[in-house]
């Protein structure tokens, strides 16, 4: 049965956003992606219909046609953010094909406009003419817009990742409720991976094959044991160090290999969480790089949410790039219930 509010959720991944949205009572009528592995986590853990398809493929009519009659309708559209980030500007973004599906969104919105629009996406897209174009579109389609870089630690998210939260309503003015400002109640890596059993880099908790991690090798079984929580590769001693890192151009670079703290926020989450070279991803105990369920949970997925089927593998650089993309599910939960306050608002 309709809720009287119900949403199609473009670009929708695993589900993160969509669960977020379920747990608010929000119908998920479909979700749409072109990546065939989103079709077993997103339909076991949302209950909704999963549609295998680029949007390029997609109508505004067959957007429409998703949503039940009479309800007020919700388009969301978390675009791949790969085009904007830092390291796609040093090469070379603006080529990038994936810039096109903003596009694709805002032709979208025009063709079904639906009562009200979401997006996430990195912060660095609001410096480029495809968000302007974008904000244009949604101004010509009489939406009231806003949007904001947030900081996801403030909605619940056990990880600092700021992102671009954007809501727009055909209904009158909209906002993302401003949060937890005390950053002593926000949630920490103990809080939310403390709870998970011990683990070796390269085996699998019988319990749960999630919780599994990518095996070390043995200079990196070294340099985790020689890392602080919240340290650097500074730490070291100097035959540990890369060779990258004892050139002046590469000094700086201190945000890899580095371990996790227990009573603070996780670094953001990324697709390469998985490798403990690519960032702090290493564990604040173990000597390993977080595992996937571990990820996932700072990610704000329940525990329980499923990623595989029972009998299919575990492949980790599927996985992770698929939690690593996500959006986190308790910022999909606060844009939700940031709707769920516009619409009961509005006099009826």
């Amino acid at each position: 049965m309709s809720s009287g509010l119900s949403a199609v959720d473009l670009f929708c991944g695993a589900g993160g956003l969509s669960h977020g949205f379920l747990h608010e009572g929000i119908t998920i009528n479909a979700g749409i992606d072109l990546d065939p592995t989103c079709r077993f986590p997103f339909t076991l853990n949302n209950l909704s219909e999963f549609i295998e398809s680029d949007i390029s493929d997609i109508s505004s009519a067959q957007i429409s046609s998703l949503y039940p009659k009479g309800d007020i309708k919700i388009l969301a559209g978390c675009a791949p953010c790969q085009p904007f980030s830092t390291y796609k500007q040093r090469k070379g973004g603006p080529q990038d094909k994936r810039w096109d599906l903003l596009y694709r969104f805002a032709e979208l919105i025009e063709g079904c406009l639906p009562e009200i629009v979401t997006m996430e996406n990195v912060p660095r897209v609001v410096k480029h003419g495809v968000f302007l174009d974008f904000l244009r579109c949604l101004h010509t389609c009489k939406y009231h817009v806003t949007y904001d870089i947030v900081e996801s630690c403030k909605y619940g998210v056990p990880q600092s990742r700021n992102r671009v939260v954007l809501l727009a309503s055909r209904m009158g003015p909209i906002d993302l409720g401003s949060g937890i400002e005390d950053s002593s109640l926000w949630p920490t890596v103990r809080s939310t991976i403390g709870c998970l059993p011990m683990l070796n880099g390269g085996t699998c908790d019988p319990d749960d094959r999630l919780h599994t991690a990518q095996r070390l090798t043995e200079i990196n079984l070294r340099r985790i044991r020689a890392s602080k929580p919240g340290g650097t590769w500074r730490d070291w001693p100097s035959e540990l160090r890369s060779p990258c890192h004892q050139k002046a151009t590469g000094n700086n670079y201190v945000s890899v290999y580095g371990r996790m703290e227990w009573d603070k926020p996780a670094p953001t989450i990324t697709t390469q969480f998985n490798n403990y070279g690519s960032g702090r991803f290493g564990h604040p105990e173990q000597d390993r790089a977080i595992s996937l369920r571990e990820a996932a949970m700072l990610q704000s997925f329940p525990r329980e949410y499923q990623f595989v089927q029972e009998d299919d593998p575990v492949s980790i650089r599927t996985l992770a790039k698929l939690i690593g993309n996500a959006v986190p599910v308790t910022l999909g939960s606060a844009i939700a219930k940031s709707i769920k306050n516009h619409v009961s608002a509005i006099p009826a």
